[in-house]
């Protein structure tokens, strides 16, 4: 397998020597595709390679930084999640239908990039519709965990999350609505930020054959991953900021500074309990030692609060949005299926698969209800954050799982603590920050005894990115990050 100085080099730290001479934009390039040849066989998290284009990207950086240009993304490898247009390349999110759809123009996020001097490699795999936290579909096949093949990376990023941490370039691009950017950095020991609610513009992060329109789908965001959260920090600034086309050319948004400059003093709740579930013992030790981290930092630290939203009745209510959503964009044939099943939902059906299948076909005047009681829980999240600055709680109940590639994914289990759960129970977490548009994110906090990567995420006001995105940093300073995995180290 290739390995080189810069195969798990940050973007920083390419920037710099870029600055200095140490190298070529080209040879880092040509350095980040080696490496993808020697490793992606069994790793298969490269779906779409674009190297021609790529070393004409990095010519093009190199003559930036010679002209005396500078930047913290010129000349740096990165790679995009599939379901991102790319001109000249497939879009399919996975339905072979869609196998020769190729736009003609590249999304507003890889186009942002790409000023900024991002050169991009390929594009990374994901599941078909984005709809699982497996990365598997029947044009591209099955993605693996680069710390244990015969587990998942996660998905809907989950190539972008495998593709960092086997060494293919220190940044990529992602989308999350049901944790799609939070559980492959968490299963994968990277980092990734959901940024709140259209606040990175989507344009161009559409199903195939959809026309790149401007505005945002209902809960979804896209996204940045890295493995460090200074890099993290560049790709969001990179893409953030209203859509010219909603907001006016040159229009930018200010965003609050972040809360604090240090972990003296920072309030902070550490949750690891949810109403409806545990987590598994791994995942809730990994927070109780940070916890205790923390507070020996100085962080004020809390373990409940009475401030905290009803976690109960928002997820229910998440599970009712989503798939309304979700059922927006479903083939006829599956959306009447569905529709057809929700109404044998007996309504004293506590369970979380009922709720999302009343979520299905709601009437207008449901779902305006529904979103009535989302903008009530973002005012009882404002009255939180008055007297925190940030929750830490788990990305999902566990970490990466076996493949698991059963069709209905309702028929799936997940293990935790040994007992099987509803493989679908996994929206539960990452629901408390996607059903009021908070921005979260995910940091590698730790392992199981068995080597696997365990994250947290770390969920903040609406608007105040930078408060979560800081505090990642701090946690990264004090108590260390992304570890490459043995087996591509």
């Amino acid at each position: 397998m290739h390995n080189s100085r810069w195969t798990y080099a940050s973007a920083a730290e390419l920037s710099r020597a870029l600055a200095a001479g140490e190298d070529s934009a080209v040879e880092i390039a040509r350095d980040a595709i080696a490496r993808i040849e020697s490793a992606d066989g069994a790793l298969n998290a490269l779906c779409v390679k674009t190297y021609e284009a790529a070393l004409a990207d990095a010519a093009a950086a190199d003559a930036r930084l010679s002209r005396g240009e500078r930047g913290p993304l010129l000349g740096v490898p990165l790679t995009v999640k599939e379901s991102y247009n790319l001109a000249g390349t497939p879009t399919t999110w996975g339905f072979p239908e869609a196998r020769d759809f190729r736009p003609a123009e590249d999304a507003l996020a890889v186009a942002r990039a790409k000023a900024a001097g991002a050169v991009v490699l390929g594009k990374t795999n994901v599941p078909v519709a984005l709809g699982d936290w497996q990365s598997d579909n029947p044009i591209y096949g099955v993605t693996h965990n680069p710390y244990d093949l015969t587990r998942t990376p996660g998905g809907s990023s989950g190539g972008s999350a495998a593709a960092l941490a086997a060494g293919y370039g220190p940044l990529s691009l992602g989308s999350d609505i049901g944790g799609s950017l939070r559980v492959p950095a968490h299963f994968c020991g990277v980092f990734a930020h959901k940024p709140t609610h259209n606040l990175v513009p989507p344009r161009g992060h559409a199903p195939p054959f959809a026309p790149a329109l401007p505005g945002s789908l209902d809960l979804a965001v896209i996204g940045p991953m890295a493995r460090t959260a200074v890099d993290l920090i560049a790709l969001f600034d990179a893409i953030a900021g209203p859509d010219e086309l909603e907001e006016g050319v040159g229009y930018r948004l200010a965003l609050p500074p972040p809360r604090f400059e240090n972990l003296v003093g920072a309030r902070l709740l550490v949750l690891a309990d949810h109403p409806l579930t545990a987590p598994d013992a791994s995942v809730a030790a990994t927070l109780e030692t940070l916890a205790a981290g923390l507070e020996k930092a100085g962080a004020k630290v809390s373990r409940s609060s009475a401030l905290l939203p009803d976690l109960d009745g928002a997820t229910r209510l998440f599970m009712r949005m989503l798939l309304a959503t979700m059922a927006a964009r479903m083939p006829d044939a599956r959306y009447a299926q569905l529709a057809a099943a929700a109404q044998g939902v007996a309504p004293n059906d506590a369970s979380l698969a009922a709720e999302r299948l009343r979520g299905i076909a709601p009437s207008f005047r449901d779902w305006v209800g529904g979103n009535a009681r989302r903008l009530g829980l973002r005012a009882r999240w404002r009255a939180f954050f008055g007297d925190f600055d940030a929750l830490i709680c788990p990305v999902t109940q566990t970490a990466a799982f076996p493949h698991d590639h059963e069709p209905d994914q309702e028929r799936r289990k997940l293990i935790v603590n040994g007992a099987p759960q509803p493989y679908l129970d996994q929206l539960l977490w990452p629901a408390v920050a996607t059903l009021p548009g908070l921005p979260a994110t995910a940091v590698p906090a730790g392992r199981t005894a068995e080597g696997l990567p365990i994250g947290v995420q770390i969920v903040g006001p609406w608007l105040e990115d930078r408060t979560t995105l800081e505090l990642a940093r701090l946690i990264e300073q004090a108590f260390g990050g992304f570890t490459p995995p043995s087996g591509f180290a």
